[in-house]
C-alpha cells in the first residue's frame, strides 16, 4: 500500500476563538484516520471488543506549521513508523496537508494495545499485528520494545 489518507473539511465546531483549527481538532482528525485504517483492515471497534483489547496512546507530539481555517479541506495521512516485534506497541505519523499540498501539521503518536481486563499492554491478535506490518511506511522505521519492557 502506497498511502492511506482521508479528507476533511474544517468545520466551525473544529475552530477556536481565533478562527483557527483548534489544537484538539488536529488530534481528532488523526484519530479518525487511524480508526478508519484499522476498520478497513478488519479491526473496527466491534472486533477490538471481541478480543478484549483497545488502542491506548502513550505519547502524542504535534508540530504545527500552517494555520487551518473553517471551510478548508485537509488531507490526513497515516504511515507506520515503528512497531514492536510482538505488535503490542506501534508508532504512527499523520501529515495534515492543505489543499495546495503544503503541510499544516505533523502528528506522531506512540501507542499500544491495552488488555481491557488486565489493564496493561498486550500483543494484539495476529491479524491486527499484520495490519500494521502491511501499513504504508514512513521513515525512518524503528523497532519498539515489546509488551512488558520500556
Amino acid at each position: 500500500m502506497d498511502t492511506f489518507a482521508k479528507k476533511f473539511i474544517v468545520r466551525w465546531s473544529d475552530c477556536d476563538a481565533n478562527g483557527h483549527l483548534r489544537n484538539t481538532g488536529y488530534s481528532e482528525y488523526a484519530i479518525e484516520v487511524r480508526m478508519a485504517y484499522l476498520a478497513e483492515h478488519g479491526f473496527g471497534l466491534a472486533e477490538m471488543r471481541q478480543h478484549g483489547i483497545g488502542p491506548v496512546l502513550l505519547r502524542e507530539e504535534i508540530d504545527y506549521q500552517r494555520e487551518c481555517h473553517m471551510g478548508e479541506e485537509l488531507t490526513v495521512t497515516f504511515t507506520a513508523i515503528g512497531l514492536s516485534p510482538d505488535g503490542a506497541r506501534f508508532k504512527v505519523a499523520h501529515d495534515l496537508l492543505k489543499q495546495n499540498g503544503k503541510q499544516a501539521a505533523r502528528l506522531v503518536v506512540l501507542g499500544g494495545w491495552l488488555d481491557n481486563k488486565l489493564r496493561r499492554l498486550t500483543p494484539p491478535p495476529d491479524a491486527l499485528r499484520e495490519a500494521f506490518e502491511v501499513a504504508p511506511r514512513g521513515g525512518p522505521f524503528e523497532t519498539l520494545p515489546p509488551a512488558g519492557q520500556r
